[in-house]
């Protein structure tokens, strides 16, 4: 079975990239510096906890009930902070779990293109989450995928398990060390929620403004379960393509993708998601925020009702703030049976000049009122998530908004 699926990879390797965004592997270093495992992160040098702190990652791991760190090609340090939970490189997983591989590209295919391809070929670690039966949580796990040296390539296939009755809250930060401009990331991620289970999943991208980053992701939710998806990418970055999906197989599973958006300068940003309604009665809610300051965003979201009896909602919307910017809102709806109830709003434009002068009648300066606007429109409430880590997420929305407007 392993070799197979590298035969597979080996043949998708050459593929053309579908997003008319060329990539070439070349470009970038594929061996890296190696580095030593810390047994506590209060010893990473200051300014490797502030790019760490960028992504949402707490140092002092107070509120947290694991940890997993991964710099360049290194897992620098994991940890577990709550019985019930594991917390480990998924190279070492694999070891110690055979049947692991069960779940090893199940819900992305492996040949699906060249990136998906690479990370097979190349294994440089990634997480394995699990949450046992019946565990709950008390704060989030912490991941963190750092890329600190010039022009590297980073190839990690992460997967998350939430066995039946647990439930899971992860948040997860990508970013790049300081005096990094330059390289790339290529993630697989698959998440598994099994009966009744929950999980919350928060991704927080920081990379540089020449990185390009190529997440490939599909979630499998069973009965009862439910799956949030929180997205935030403000900062920098070259060029972004994913497109997570998700099929809900069970009775009266839930799933919600939040993501928003900022598309600066020179940075192409195509965003989407995918959920595919297959239980009696599941849910799907997919929510985006886009505003660009120059940069190409392309928005996309796709439901597909394929039983009766299911619903789905898909709004996008997007706000212009530089002449030269695009967002282009792809919504698709499909439903392949009768008793699909499927529906999608979407809208993109300018801020209104009297919504500006209101504010600054009131005494706001130009950039004070046009910042209250932009922050009222990323105020999109994460659903879902411990009161301890809606916090915390608001929090980094914040700091990336001041960093990006």
């Amino acid at each position: 079975m392993q070799e197979e699926k590298r035969l597979k990879a080996r043949k998708a390797v050459e593929k053309q990239d579908t997003c008319g965004d060329e990539i070439d592997f070349r470009q970038y270093r594929e061996e890296g510096e190696p580095h030593p495992s810390l047994t506590r992160l209060e010893d990473l040098s200051q300014a490797e906890q502030r790019d760490m702190i960028r992504a949402g990652v707490d140092i002092t791991e107070k509120e947290r009930t694991g940890t997993y760190i991964q710099k360049d090609h290194s897992v620098i340090h994991t940890s577990v902070l709550q019985e019930g939970l594991e917390v480990l490189s998924i190279t070492e997983a694999l070891e110690r779990y055979p049947w692991l591989e069960d779940y090893y590209w199940r819900t992305v295919a492996v040949d699906a293109d060249k990136y998906t391809a690479r990370a097979e070929l190349h294994r440089e670690h990634g997480y394995f989450i699990r949450a046992l039966p019946g565990v709950k949580a008390v704060y989030p796990i912490q991941a963190c995928l750092y890329i600190t040296q010039e022009g590297l390539i980073q190839d990690v296939h992460n997967i998350v398990i939430a066995e039946e009755g647990s439930e899971l809250h992860i948040i997860t930060g990508c970013t790049t060390g300081h005096g990094v401009e330059s390289g790339m990331h290529v993630g697989v991620s698959e998440f598994y929620i099994k009966k009744n289970a929950k999980l919350s999943f928060t991704m927080i991208h920081s990379w540089a403004e020449d990185v390009a980053v190529r997440p490939r992701t599909g979630t499998i939710v069973e009965e009862g379960g439910v799956f949030l998806s929180n997205y935030i990418c403000m900062r920098p970055v070259r060029s972004l393509q994913m497109y997570p999906t998700a099929y809900l197989v069970g009775d009266g599973s839930l799933a919600r993708y939040h993501s928003i958006l900022v598309g600066q300068p020179g940075s192409r940003l195509d965003v989407g998601s995918r959920v595919v309604l297959r239980g009696e009665k599941s849910r799907a809610e997919i929510i985006a925020r886009s505003i660009t300051k120059g940069g190409h965003i392309i928005n996309r979201g796709h439901l597909v009702g394929e039983v009766p009896n299911v619903k789905g909602h898909l709004e996008c919307r997007g706000l212009m703030l530089a002449p030269e910017g695009v967002i282009y809102a792809v919504p698709e709806l499909e439903a392949r049976v009768e008793g699909v109830e499927l529906s999608h709003e979407a809208a993109v434009g300018k801020i209104a000049e009297e919504e500006i002068e209101y504010l600054m009648a009131r005494g706001l300066t130009e950039e004070e009122a046009t910042a209250t606007i932009v922050r009222g429109f990323l105020n999109v409430k994460i659903m879902g998530l411990p009161p301890e880590l809606e916090e915390e997420v608001q929090q980094a929305i914040e700091v990336s908004r001041q960093s990006a407007l």
